[in-house]
């Protein structure tokens, strides 16, 4: 085991089986089931859950539309209750090697671990135009499976910046026969997109977007269109967008690692192999850090998934060192 560690006037801790970095769906996954094999895990977690805008987390059987941060808070109480430890700070280094690894904090402290996960998730980047912000999550939308079903047989717009807006669109016009198109950046939409879109019965309206309409009502900022550079504005109910996604990499970078390229061309992730293990020994990656379009249940899944091949990774490693130490 890791031996305490002494960093300097603000940090003394001791080390830990397993330290995860990120307390969403994925790292308290892990956490649960390594402290369900009564591993010492600790849980890092900056408090900035990506779904936290959504008034509900869905296709989580059994839980279908709890509260994101519902379902957090009870995922909490579920590790510490099996003695997982959750720590609410960030992360700002990393350094070591399997057995060895160190994590700085922010508030100073140091944490010593002999196996990591990492589940830092990504950010959604939004397209920079005036009340997307403001509505995203829940009038503002880009997930068909995560929101779709809640703005079915609406009218839909779909604010067209990327190339996966066409397929958002087709997406969303599985559940309504409103939907409509603003080729805000003609690029985005080829002559085949264009064609598939006119066969499916969605009009598409060449010109830019000055801003998303906002309008307050029952105490609540909501939609209220969408409003063109000429000045006219497209109804909505409900608007749909293409964010970038940029996955939160920078400590898998520091401890040596290298992103990838996403399967589906949108980025940069962490690569792993069976189970969330990366190139890196003693080094593992879930959820949102190694697949873009993972939702809530995956991330969950792929946190067990790693959880229990670290434990097993432990228990081997821990059988070779007695196995080899001095009679």
């Amino acid at each position: 085991m890791t031996t305490p560690v002494t960093t300097g006037k603000n940090s003394t801790t001791s080390g830990y089986d397993v330290a995860i970095v990120g307390g969403g769906a994925a790292g308290l996954s892990a956490a649960t089931i390594l402290a369900r094999s009564l591993r010492k895990v600790v849980v890092i977690d900056a408090g900035q859950p990506r779904n936290a805008p959504a008034a509900g987390a869905h296709n989580v059987l059994g839980q279908d539309g709890t509260s994101p941060l519902d379902l957090l808070a009870r995922g909490r109480a579920e590790a510490t209750g099996y003695g997982a430890e959750i720590r609410s700070d960030t992360v700002v280094d990393a350094a070591g090697a399997i057995d060895d690894f160190t994590l700085r904090l922010s508030s100073g402290e140091v944490v010593a671990a002999r196996r990591l996960i990492l589940a830092t998730g990504l950010v959604d980047e939004l397209p920079d135009l005036p009340g997307v912000a403001g509505l995203w999550g829940h009038d503002v939308l880009h997930c068909p499976y995560c929101h779709g079903y809640e703005v079915r047989g609406t009218r839909i717009v779909q604010i067209a910046t990327s190339p996966m807006s066409a397929h958002q669109a087709l997406m969303f016009r599985q559940l309504s026969e409103h939907v409509t198109v603003i080729a805000h950046d003609p690029a985005a939409l080829s002559a085949d997109d264009r064609e598939h879109l006119a066969a499916t019965g969605i009009d598409v309206v060449d010109a830019r977007v000055e801003r998303v309409r906002t309008r307050e009502r029952d105490g609540a900022t909501r939609l209220d269109g969408v409003r063109l550079t000429d000045g006219t504005v497209v109804e909505a109910d409900a608007v749909v967008v293409s964010p970038r996604f940029v996955v939160r990499g920078e400590l898998y970078e520091r401890l040596g690692g290298s992103l990838v390229d996403d399967p589906m061309g949108m980025g940069g992730v962490v690569g792993t192999g069976p189970m969330g293990e990366t190139e890196l020994p003693g080094v593992w990656a879930v959820g949102n850090t190694t697949t873009m379009n993972a939702m809530v249940t995956v991330a969950m899944g792929e946190g067990v998934s790693a959880g229990a091949a670290v434990n097993a990774g432990l228990v081997m490693a821990d059988l070779h060192a007695k196995a080899s130490a001095p009679a």
